[in-house]
This record gives C-alpha cells, structure tokens and sequence, in this order.
C-alpha cells in the first residue's frame, strides 16, 4: 500500500492540487473506475464531471509528513490564502484554541467542516467565533479541500470567506501506530537587535538555543466486517508540547518601541514607582531606592521576556468513524470525536497599575525622605493627602499565567442511500459540545491593593490598614512597597486574587437531502446528453453559549486584566431551506465539449427575527479537454454570532502609542482636545498611559441584521496534450462584503472627533484626569464606545494560481512539481459605509492591523526515488508588507524546508525527516503594532511568519 500510492501521494501532496484538474488527471491515469461520482466542497450534488466550477485547493495527507506537523494549524497557516489570528504562538489574548481565517477576512468569516458537516465554535472565550482545529486528528485526515468565497446557500451562514472541509479515512483497515519528536532552534545572532535590548540595560538571547519538544503519538485501527458492508475506524492521539519564552529569542528580547529602535518598557516597575503624571503644576516621577523616593531616570520594566513565545499544551483526542450499508437503500454512519486540550498562556506579572491616585502623607510605611519628596516640599503636613499615582511590579508572586482547558464532544448519526435508480438522500443529526475551563493566577485584587496601601497606625502604633481600624476588611495586611526587598508573603496572600471562568457552546444540527438525475425522465436539454440533476432539502440549526466568569472577572477587580469580563449568556437556532440544479448545456460539441450551469439559493429564518435569501450561479465550460473555464457568483451571508449579540457592555483595551491630547506637548490643539472633552485647565496636563493601552467600551446588539457579501470568481484550467504531466489554474476572485458587523476602531472615533465630527465626539469619554484609560469603572473612567453594529465594508480581489507538473526521468524515477501562488490585488476597508477607505493590500498596522501581503507563494520540488525514498524540497515567499503608520515595514521572507520519507518495508513502516526553515530565517519585526490586540507576540506575528526559527523532526509510522 505505502509503495504503490507513492507517485500519487507525491505528485497530489504538494500544496495546490486543484480537485478539477485531478479528477481527469487521475481517470487518464488508473482507469475508468476513477470517474465514479464524488462530492465536491462547494455542492451537495455529485458528480464525475471534466470540469468543476467551483475552484477547490486540495492539501492531501502526505503533506503533513512532509511538513512534519504535529499542530493542524501549523500546515494550514502555510498555505497562501490561509491567515491563523489564534494559534500556539498567543500568549497575551489568547484562548488557548486555533482558528482558520481566509483572506484575512475574519475567523468570523471562515466555515470549517469535517466530511462537508459543520465544527462547533471553539471556546466560549470567543463567543462563538471560529471552529477550534485542535479538535482534528491530524493522523486521520485523507484531505483538506479549501474553497475561497462566498458558499452560503450550500452551507449556511459563516461561508463569507469560504469553506475549509476536511475529509477524514473512514475505510481504514489494519492498525497504524505513528510517533513524531520535533523541536524548534535558532541561532541568536543578531547584533542590531541584541544592541537594542542590552542598551535598555536588559538582558538578551545570544547564542544558538534550542527547546519547545513536542511529542505526538497515535494510533489508528480500523477493519471491514460483515464481508465488508461495513466499517469501523478509531483513533487515539496524544501531544505535548514544551513552552517557549520571548527571552530564547533576540528579536523578543523586549517589547520594542513603535519603530524598533529601543525598548519599550513597562511604566510600573519592580522598585515601585510614585508619580503625578504631569497633573502637578510641579511634577515628580519617583522610583523606591531602599528607603527613599528618587528621581525614575526613565526606569522602566522589560515584561516581554516572561511571555510564552509557544504555550506548553497537552491534548488527548480519541473517536471512531463508522458505516455500516443495511440493505442497498440505507447505509448508516457515525463520526464520533472527543477531545481534550490544556494550555497555559504566561504574561508577565500582575502589580498595581496605578489604580490609585492619591496617597496619604501621613502613611507610616514612608520614611521620613519620603514624606518629604512627596509632601513636605509641598508644604504639604502628615494630616493631608497628595495626588499621586503608584504603579508597582509583583514580581514576588511571579508571572501572570491563564490556564484553559477545553473539553469537546462532537456526533454525528446519519443514514444515506440510493431511493431508487434516480434518487439519493442523505439525513443527520449531529450534537457537539465544548466545555472550557480558564483559571487565571498570579493577578491583584484592585480592591485589595487600594486597602493595602492605605496604611495607618492603630492604636498600639502597630501599622496596620484603614480598613482593619473601620473593620470593613479586618483581614488586610498593608503593602510595603516603598523598602526594597519588604514585600512578605503575607502581604502577597492577601493581595492574589485567583480567577475563575467557565463556560460551554453546543451545537445541534438536524439536516437532509434528497438528489436525483432528472435525466432518467427525459429532463435533459437537446443540446446534451446527461440529465439535469437537482438536490434540495431542509436544515435546523440551534447554536448555544455560556460564559460564566466569577465575581473578579465581572467587578473587574483583576489588576491585570483592563477591564471587567462580563458573562454572555444566549443562542438562537435557524430554519433553513436549500436547492440546487446542475443543468448540463452543451455536450459534445465544437468547442464545447462540455457545459454546466449550476444554480443554488437558501432560504433562513433565525429565531432573531431576521430572514435572508443567499443564491448563487456557477458555470464551468470545458472547451477541450486541455481547455476548462469556470466562473461563478454567490451572494454570501453572516449571521452575527452569539457574543455580537448577546456581549454585556464592559471595558477593552486597544492599542494608541500616546493619547493625541495627551502629555505636556499634546499632538493636537487645545480646540481640537476640547471637542473631546478635554478642559483648558487639563490640555497639558492629561496623562499618557505608559503601556500604550486605552479603554474602549465594548458590548452586544440584539438588533444586528446579517452581513451580506457577493463574491465572483473567474478562472481558466489548462492541462496542454504536448505537455504530458502539466496542469494549470488561474483564478480571479472578488469579494464584497457590506454590513459587516463589527465595532469601529477606538482610534478612528478619536481622530474623527479631534477633526471635527460632532457625532463621534459624543463616543469620546474622558475620565477626571482629562484621560482615557484611568480606572475600570464604565461609569466614571476614561473610554471610547465602540458597541457592535452593521458598520464595515470591505472589499477584496485576487488571483489565485496553480501549477502542477510531472516528469518521468527513466531510471531514477519521477520528479513532481508544484507551485501555489496567492496575489492580492485590492483589499479595502471602511469603517462605515461613507468613510474614506483605507487600502490594506500588502500594508499593515492603524486600521488594517494585521499584515496583508501582496503576494504569497509556495513551490515544492518532490523526488520519487526508484529506492523506496521520497525527498522534497519547498520553497515559502512572502511578499515584504508596509506599515501605515510609517514606523517599520515587514521585510519580504523566504523560507526553504527539506523533508524526505524511506519506506523501510513497503506496506509496513516508514521513517520520515525533515527541516523547515532551514536557514533559520528571524520573522520580521514588527514592534509594538505587533501587538495581541492584531495577533502579534513578540514583536512579530507568529500566524504569519515562522516566529521561532528553525524547526526539525522526526517520525516513524509502523502499520500491519
């Protein structure tokens, strides 16, 4: 079995195969038999066509050996129209799952199948946001087809995007046991970047380092039974993964500044830091030396180095897929799967970020210095209270760490059959559920930490906190924070504050169709011989989320967390109705050797009191058999998800280097703040945050009407006679998306106000200070409102093409190309519909955030042997990308990867290895815009680019 399929494997593995040119290819190839019908992502109808109207990108399992992936979301973000927003390489806003995003357009936007059925949503912590892939077993999957634009009245809501079906073995017979070890290294070489870190009087990464091991194990058994009517297939699945940290890298070595030329450290520092931020007519900036307050000097705190470059995981997955054909009308089936995933994301350590802006003179843990550099000098007495900011680092209690846990059940029991000659039908029903667990440790009580500096002397001159004399808290123990090395044990005991959340989404899907071929009633035009052939059926689909965070996640009293995480609680369920036609035109003809028009339309009515209609039109016309063109219009639909409507009102944060009004010289004028609520007495005086961090006001709509796309897609397939093995698409694609729901950039409310829009001004609210980010009360603290709403639009063209080639050298084998190529030609944005519009393509940063490159390309070279040895070689290039901002562009990146599989004993074992990145190239950076509020960690973005350097493996797969 491993040798004889080795030629297809090769030459169908490499990145790009498109299912409408393997179709003939294959037929040409191994017989007749090939021809048989077969379901194509995009359709419910099958077919044995020559051409497909539908552009299909198929990845075929031997590329996850030869990319020696363990994390499915390792291959999928390879691919060129394939973006990854979470993934193993979040620490800072992750939810410990991983998601698909096409076109950079929204996980949102982007269905995901298993066997042409939907995935759950992922985790609760996204509201029902993107299917979570760590639930697929990478060892079962057969293929993964990827579908780009709009599939709505195929699939339903979410198919904005496209469609990403996986399709797993279901036939397997034997037992398949599988190991893997891989690790990542990189060599930390980089003197500019190491300068940058080490002039900030930080240490940094030198050296080679080599770390973050995974493990993945699996077992696969399956057979035939009943003289094979029947089959059973199960599966078993272990992974570990080691952590990785941003202080193993050079280019993590510290958060950098907008331009990555110095650091970017944290104003809460680990000696404490006692501040007015300007509001002072004569201002004062402290840091704890000892036992006195002397002057910051610019100290600052490097909190990069603490995070997880790669968070440490551990999954188990197990399930079975089963048929079993009960008469020549009804064969049943089962897809079971179960999953298990924990994972801890690490941030640096919590503290007190200035929550409090006064202190009282007369507290006795001051000195006597103190006093005076904080009171006395401005004649100020122990009886009265100055206005002061404290920001201090808990790097006692150690980093902040997220601990998520997600649980997942997923099944499917249906029946499928032949009626009669004519007719087909399939029916489901299907139930999955996720349950996450997050545990949050290591954080501050905000509560806790304002008692705890309210320090007073008690009647037997003990000092003890204000709350302990009122009895309000007689357990508070006061916070020592102005002597170096005073904090105990008990005083961290008292301020930790541990987080709890949990939650679950489930699924429910009752779905079927009937499909017949008009034909055998005489339904054919007289231009063609093959019959038209029609599907149609009905769908109910209910959708379920729960997020249950504890009293500190919802008052907002986590120090660290910015804001409070209010509970969603909520769902909806959809009735839906479908159809389609294929009517074969032309058959046979001068230059029309075949031509098929397809039609498709959807009716939902969602219990939100909202209907839409989505349709579509496909064509494909084969001219010749080396001549193929295919177009298509689909008018798409999404629904909003359960956290668009249901997200109770609370605080974010978004990223602003500083405060345009904000500091002693504000960017703009004292008029333009004014319109912002910025008072002549504060102009001057308003406070940057020094995290560069904001309050925004976020919330849920119930009222949210759909978003609605048209997508087109043009493209030509040629597969020339005079060039035997040569296959080529090019495709064109647009899509535009109108509606779309989303909340608009706090950045955007705030410069659209400060340039004159009254209407905006009415989201800016400025807090006491005259700031927008002091506090985490959503009735007195600074924010801007940025509540959901149908507000975007959106645009995108492309092309997309592929190019697969073979070549018989005698002797020594067979040489198998393939190239995938991904160009954007427009990607625009708008806020709301008359905004002006931003243009994303090959740009990043401000509005657009994360990267869009111009140009993706991969191209693999595959050697097969005539000695039971397959080596490839791939080539990954990725356009360079500009920063709107005009701080730092992404530099263009090729990525070279080396693989090869020995198949030790033809039908039993095999031993694969390989090397990604093999010159160890360093992502590009980013700096601070690489933030996580676009995806960013460490100065770069891991979803992107290979953030950690070089990555090797090696398995070995044993079957009998």
């Amino acid at each position: 079995m491993l040798r004889r399929n080795r030629l297809a494997a090769a030459v169908s593995a490499a990145v790009g195969i498109s299912a409408l040119t393997a179709i003939p290819q294959m037929a040409s190839a191994q017989g007749e038999e090939m021809l048989e019908e077969v379901v194509v992502t995009g359709s419910r109808i099958q077919r044995a066509n020559l051409v497909s109207a539908s552009p299909v990108t198929q990845v075929d399992a031997e590329e996850f050996k030869f990319q020696g992936v363990t994390r499915v979301e390792d291959l999928m973000a390879k691919l060129p129209q394939v973006y990854s927003n979470q993934n193993s390489g979040q620490a800072n806003g992750a939810t410990g799952t991983a998601t698909l995003n096409l076109r950079n357009l929204g996980d949102e936007r982007t269905l995901v199948l298993v066997n042409g059925r939907r995935m759950p949503a992922g985790s609760p912590l996204q509201g029902g946001i993107g299917a979570d892939i760590n639930q697929i077993p990478g060892t079962l999957i057969q293929r993964v087809e990827v579908l780009t634009g709009g599939s709505s009245a195929t699939y339903g809501s979410d198919a904005v995007a496209g469609v990403v079906n996986f399709i797993m073995q279901d036939d397997f017979e034997g037992v398949q046991f599988d190991y893997q070890f891989s690790q990542y290294n990189h060599g930390n070489d980089d003197s500019s970047l190491q300068r940058i870190v080490t002039d900030a009087g930080y240490p940094v990464a030198d050296g080679s380092k080599t770390g973050g091991d995974i493990q993945d194990w699996s077992l696969i058994m399956g057979g035939n039974f009943d003289n094979g009517r029947g089959n059973v297939t199960m599966y078993a699945t272990y992974r570990d993964v080691e952590a990785i940290t941003q202080a193993d890298r050079d280019y993590s070595g510290c958060a950098h500044n907008a331009d990555s030329t110095g650091c970017f450290g944290s104003g809460t520092i680990p000696d404490g830091r006692v501040t007015d931020f300007g509001v002072l007519e004569e201002g004062f900036d402290f840091k704890v030396a000892g036992s006195e307050f002397v002057p910051r000097d610019g100290t600052t705190y490097n909190y990069g180095p603490l995070n997880y470059f790669q968070r440490p995981d551990e999954r188990y997955t197990a399930g079975a897929f089963g048929r079993y054909e009960i008469n020549e009308h009804v064969e049943t089936y089962t897809e079971l799967m179960f999953m298990d995933d924990r994972s801890v994301s690490q941030i640096a350590p919590s503290g007190a970020f200035f929550v409090t802006n006064t202190l009282a003179c007369g507290n006795p843990l001051l000195s006597d210095q103190q006093f005076d550099a904080l009171c006395g000098q401005f004649g100020l007495t122990e009886d009265d209270v100055q206005t002061a900011y404290l920001g201090r680092r808990n790097v006692e209690g150690g980093p902040r760490q997220q601990d998520l846990r997600h649980t997942s059940f997923r099944g499917v029991f249906g029946a499928r059959g032949e009626i009669n000659d004519t007719w087909s039908y399939d029916v489901y029903g299907m139930y999955a559920e996720v349950s996450m667990e997050n545990t949050y440790l290591n954080d501050l009580s905000t509560t806790k930490v304002t008692r705890a500096l309210d320090a007073v002397e008690d009647a037997d001159g003990n000092v003890v906190c204000q709350s302990v004399v009122d009895g309000s808290d007689p357990n508070c123990v006061p916070w020592n924070i102005f002597t170096t090395g005073a904090v105990t044990q008990d005083q961290l005991d008292y301020l930790v504050l541990p987080l709890f959340a949990r939650g679950t989404t489930d699924q429910t899907v009752y779905s079927g169709y009937v499909a017949g071929n008009l034909g055998d009633y005489g339904w054919n035009l007289p231009t063609a011989d093959s019959g038209i052939q029609v599907a149609f059926g009905a769908e109910y689909r209910e959708e379920n989320l729960d997020f249950n965070p504890d009293s500190g996640f919802r008052s907002g009293d986590g120090a660290g967390q910015g804001g409070a995480t209010g509970p969603v609680s909520g769902g909806y369920d959809v009735t839906e109705f479908f159809g389609e036609i294929s009517i074969p035109v032309l058959e046979g003809k001068a230059f029309a050797e075949e031509l098929i028009v397809d039609l498709s339309y959807r009716y939902s009515d969602y219990s939100t009191d909202q209907t839409t209609d989505t349709y579509g039109i496909r064509a494909g016309w084969a001219i010749n058999q080396g001549v193929k063109v295919r177009g298509s219009f689909q008018r798409a639909v999404r629904a909003a998800n359960i956290q668009e409507l249901f997200l109770p009102q609370g605080f974010n944060l978004f990223d602003m280097d500083v405060d345009p009004c904000g500091g002693a010289t504000p960017l703009r004028s004292a008029a333009d703040c004014a319109r912002s609520g910025v008072t002549a007495a504060q102009y001057g005086r308003v406070p940057n945050n020094p995290a560069g961090q904001y309050n925004f006001l976020q919330g849920g709509n119930p009222d949210l009407a759909p978003e609605e796309a048209d997508t087109y897609s043009l493209g030509v397939v040629w597969t020339p006679e005079f060039v035997d093995g040569l296959s080529m698409s090019v495709d064109w694609y647009s899509i535009e998306i109108e509606k779309g729901i989303s909340n608009l950039d706090p950045n955007f409310i705030l410069n659209e106000c400060l340039d004159g829009n009254d209407s905006q001004c009415a989201l800016v609210k400025r807090g006491n200070a005259g700031d927008l980010w002091i506090g985490s009360d959503v009735n007195n603290s600074g924010n801007v409102i940025a509540l959901n709403d149908n507000l975007a639009v959106e645009e995108v063209e492309g092309w997309d093409v592929v190019v697969d080639y073979s070549l018989d050298i005698g002797d020594m084998g067979t040489l198998a190309f393939s190239n995938t190529l991904s160009l954007i030609t427009k990607w625009d944005e708008a806020e709301l519909k008359g905004a002006p519009t931003t243009d994303c393509k090959g740009n990043w940063g401000s509005s657009c955030g994360y990267p869009t490159p111009e140009t993706r390309n991969n191209l693999r070279a595959t050697w097969l042997t005539p000695w039971n040895v397959t080596g490839t070689v791939m080539w990954r290039y990725i356009s360079e990308v500009e920063d709107l901002q005009g701080n730092i562009d992404l530099d263009s990146i090729n990525y070279f990867d080396v693989a090869g599989i020995w198949d030790v004993f033809d039908d039993t074992a095999s031993i694969r290895l390989g090397v990604n990145n093999v010159l160890d190239e360093a992502p590009p950076v980013g700096g601070s815009a690489a933030g996580p509020s676009v995806q960013g960690n460490g100065n770069v973005f891991p979803g992107l680019y290979d953030a950690l350097g070089r990555y090797w493996y090696v398995g070995v797969t044993v079957g009998f």
